[in-house]
């Protein structure tokens, strides 16, 4: 029997996040995830990111993790799951703001940052032209709860439709704001940490950035102390528009993956 692991290749999800655009998603859900003040200092205080070399494993470690919980058969899904679990368990944050010692595993920053992440991927790709009807999704909501349970979460607590999302981020907004202590992201973007081989992408990543701040709802951009207009919104719609038919010829079909684990 095939194991296509959480979604498999007639979720809405493998259709989905096969998109090359949804790079920019998922910056986005990183900007989204840094306007939590716990779950950004939980960054902060853990990682070593201005480290080019620590800083670039962690994200080929982030990015391993979302291509198998995506992608992965289910063994590999819990190998990954168990893993970062275990790494949440162990770390803990200091909140300067209530002088408390917060676990990384907290469910309160686990819920925003999952939600952050689906709401991202979602938004780019809608923006960016991939048709999606409001069941369809609704059904991407509710594929990701799946996700959820992979890093700790109950189903039943994150969101299951598009309007539970909406409702969720409009709840936090009176507790969301981007930490004083941390680096703007746009700014580190102009001297990201890079290994020597990926040097010739340097000069694109702040236009990334740029792409990805602008992709932001206009409250979020605001507290990040950027510009908001609507004219930034009709910008960030047309660049993803624009760069989702530009990258049509190198688009990711998940069936391929789905077609080399029947041969194997």
């Amino acid at each position: 029997m095939r194991d296509d692991g959480l979604f498999g290749p007639e979720s809405v999800t493998w259709r989905v996040m096969g998109e090359p655009i949804l790079l920019i998603g998922g910056f986005r859900a990183l900007l989204m995830q840094g306007l939590h003040p716990r779950a950004m200092r939980g960054v902060l205080q853990n990682s070593a990111l201005m480290d080019p070399d620590e800083a670039w494993a962690r994200f080929m470690r982030t990015t391993e993790f979302v291509r198998i919980r995506t992608y992965g058969t289910r063994a590999e899904v819990e190998r990954a799951g168990r893993r970062v679990r275990k790494i949440h368990s162990m770390l803990t944050g200091y909140d300067p703001d209530t002088g408390e010692t917060f676990r990384l595993d907290d469910p309160d920053a686990l819920r925003w940052v999952h939600v952050g992440e689906v709401d991202s991927y979602l938004s780019v790709a809608r923006r960016a032209g991939l048709r999606l009807s409001d069941e369809e999704a609704d059904q991407f909501v509710l594929e990701w709860r799946r996700a959820a349970e992979i890093v700790g979460l109950q189903a039943a607590d994150v969101p299951g439709t598009v309007a539970e999302l909406h409702d969720y981020i409009e709840a936090q907004r009176p507790g969301l704001r981007f930490v004083p202590e941390a680096a703007h992201p746009l700014r580190q973007s102009l001297n990201v940490p890079l290994p020597l081989y990926l040097m010739p992408l340097k000069p694109v990543v702040p236009a990334i950035a740029l792409l990805a701040f602008a992709s932001l709802p206009r409250w979020a951009r605001r507290l990040y102390g950027l510009p908001a207009t609507p004219v930034g919104d009709l910008w960030a719609t047309a660049t993803l528009r624009a760069l989702h038919t530009g990258l049509a010829p190198v688009r990711y079909a998940p069936k391929v993956l789905n077609i080399r684990r029947r041969a194997a």
